[in-house]
Order: structure tokens, then C-alpha cells, then sequence
């Protein structure tokens, strides 16, 4: 799967942004052609690709929003829509009254919503992602950032309950960008933000709400008691992965995610297919992990790491460390 921002603008300036160094290198005029739309369409029809996932910025704030993922849904797409939920009325309805007829399972959204208590949140934008939720919530997967250790997830779950929405809360820790300034979860951090996640594991047991990890947990920092909570919890569906996500802009530029985005960006003419492009930058991160085998010292000796249980912690970590020395690693490990 590849995502594909949509636009360059965001409505929403988050402390622990991670397409912050992307996008402050590009133009926010910047937004997705039907041209090029039609392309990446083709391209991942022709690569047996049928999951069409939806970034920005704030992709809402594209013209041409609900027409383009119309047009992805008459092709037979699964679309997922990644959004702060923030927009313009005018679209909210013109957007409802077009999808209303998309079954669930193939037009759905991430809605990454933020602490209005601890992130600062204006008025209008709370109330704009709430009439969002009012309109889409059994479509809606709700999403939060970690990237401070007092974090608090009630609203969250109240969310869920007021609105309807699934069940689950992807869940995500911020990470470094290599060469810029970010908030993000230090790794000395990194217990204190399990423990503080378990505390809500009643919670999550007694509104039967399933935790969604996201990519760059290490494995080794749960107890095995925390693990078999996973286990039940999730059905066995977490993973201890650090792999390319593989990011699309819309001049059709490529990259292996947000803080690797200053990192062998591509262009997607440059590849025959998804599975290239994967190839390369899995050939990609194979070498920082030849550099660093993972986040922790401790991960060069991990058989939870060798049998590929674990991929040793999220590579921008790694990055990050390389940046400050001389450049004797491979030149490829360095901005």
C-alpha cells in the first residue's frame, strides 16, 4: 500500500509534526493533478494494488476532494482518508451526500485527533472535527500522536461512544526527524510511555475498545505480561515492524515515509511498480540496520530481532544519531 497526499496545506500546526521538514520544503501551492491522480491509479491497478490511502497536509482542503475520491471509488478502490476531521462546512456536505453510498469497507477514515487540553486547539477547529465525527464516525478509526509522556486517552474513548466510531484507536509514537527540531518520544522516555498506556488497559477490556500500535514500538520494552494483554486484545494483530510505508506528494515524488522523506526521495517514474519501490527502500533501511542493527545497544544481540519479530525500533532513531558524527558510515545514511 502506498499513500498519496492529496495536498501540501495543512490546517493544523502540530508540535510533533512529522511531515514538518517535507513540507516546509515544498511549495504549499503544491496539489495532486487529475493527471497525475489517473497515473498513480493506473500504476497501482497495474501493480494488483487495490488500497488507495489518502494524505496531506489536510487532503479536505484539496479543490477537488470529493470529486477525486469519487473517481477512486468508481474505480473500485479501497480509499482511506487520513484527516484532522477540521473542514470546511461546504465540503463536509457536498462530501456526505456523495459517499453516503460507499459501503464502509471501502471508503473509511483515520481521523488524527489531538488532546484539546495538552495541544493547543482552537474553538473552531474542536467544533469543525466534531461535526466531522457527527457525520462520519462509523467510518471513522480515531488516531492520536504520543509525543509527550503525560499523555491522557479518555477523550478518546469518549469520542468513540458519543460518536459512534470503531472500535479501535490506532495508536502512534512520534518519531525524530533526522536534521530538524521535532518534539518526538525519547528513547529514555520510552517505559515511561508503556507504563502509561497500560493504565488505560481496564479501559480498553471494559468498553471492548482494541489498541492499534503503530509502527516503531520495540518489542523488548513490554513485559511479557503486557504482550499477552496484546495478544488477547488485538486478536495477535500487532506488530513490532519499522518498514517503508512508502509516501507519494503530488508532483509524484517518492520517499520511504515522513522522517525519512530527506532521505533518497525518488520519483515514481522511476520504478516499474509498488513492489520496486518497496524493494528499494526495504534495500534502503537493510543498510541503516547494517550501520545500527536497532534503537537500543542491546539489539544487536536480540533473537527477537534476528528471527524478525522485532525490526529493533523505528530506523529515524538510528538516522538521527548518524547525522552528528563524521561521515564514515555508507553515504546513503546521511541527509
Amino acid at each position: 500500500m502506498a499513500n498519496v497526499l492529496f495536498t501540501q496545506r495543512c490546517v493544523r500546526s502540530c508540535p510533533y509534526c512529522f511531515a514538518e521538514k517535507h513540507m516546509s520544503e515544498s511549495s504549499p501551492k503544491d496539489v495532486l493533478t487529475w493527471e497525475n491522480l489517473i497515473y498513480l491509479a493506473d500504476f497501482l491497478e497495474a501493480s494488483g494494488e487495490r488500497r488507495f490511502s489518502i494524505l496531506g497536509g489536510e487532503p479536505t482542503l484539496h479543490p477537488d476532494f470529493t470529486d477525486m475520491v469519487a473517481y477512486l471509488l468508481e474505480r473500485k478502490f479501497e480509499v482511506k482518508v487520513f484527516t484532522s476531521g477540521i473542514m470546511a462546512d461546504r465540503v463536509l456536505e457536498e462530501s456526505a451526500m456523495v459517499f453516503s453510498a460507499a459501503h464502509p469497507e471501502q471508503l473509511s477514515f483515520i481521523c488524527n485527533l489531538n488532546d484539546p487540553q495538552k495541544t493547543p486547539t482552537s474553538l473552531a477547529e474542536v467544533e469543525s472535527a466534531k461535526r466531522f465525527l457527527g457525520v462520519f464516525g462509523d467510518r471513522v478509526v480515531p488516531g492520536f500522536n504520543i509525543y509527550r509522556t503525560d499523555f491522557e486517552l479518555d477523550f478518546l474513548f469518549r469520542s468513540i461512544n458519543e460518536y459512534g466510531l470503531k472500535r479501535t484507536i490506532r495508536i502512534g509514537l512520534t518519531h525524530p526527524i533526522p536534521g530538524k527540531k521535532n518534539r518526538f518520544i525519547s528513547l529514555a522516555d520510552m517505559d515511561t510511555i508503556i507504563a502509561r498506556l497500560f493504565t488505560y488497559a481496564p479501559l480498553f477490556e471494559r468498553l471492548r475498545i482494541k489498541p492499534g500500535l503503530d509502527c516503531g514500538f520495540p518489542l523488548c520494552r513490554f513485559s511479557d505480561e503486557q504482550l499477552a494483554w496484546l495478544y488477547r486484545h488485538t486478536g495477535g494483530k500487532y506488530d513490532f515492524g519499522c518498514g517503508p510505508v512508502i509516501d507519494i506528494g503530488p508532483d509524484l515524488s517518492v520517499w520511504s515515509c515522513f522522517p525519512l522523506s530527506s532521505f533518497q526521495k525518488k520519483s515514481v517514474f522511476d520504478f516499474n511498480s509498488l513492489q520496486e519501490i518497496h524493494e528499494f527502500y526495504q534495500r534502503f533501511h537493510a543498510i541503516v540496520r547494517t550501520e545500527a542493527g536497532g534503537i537500543f545497544e542491546e539489539c544487536d544481540a536480540c533473537v527477537m530481532r534476528e528471527d524478525q519479530h522485532c525490526r529493533g525500533g523505528c530506523v529515524a532513531h538510528s538516522l538521527s544519531r548518524f547525522q552528528d558524527e563524521a561521515p564514515v558510515r555508507f553515504r546513503e545514511v546521511y541527509v
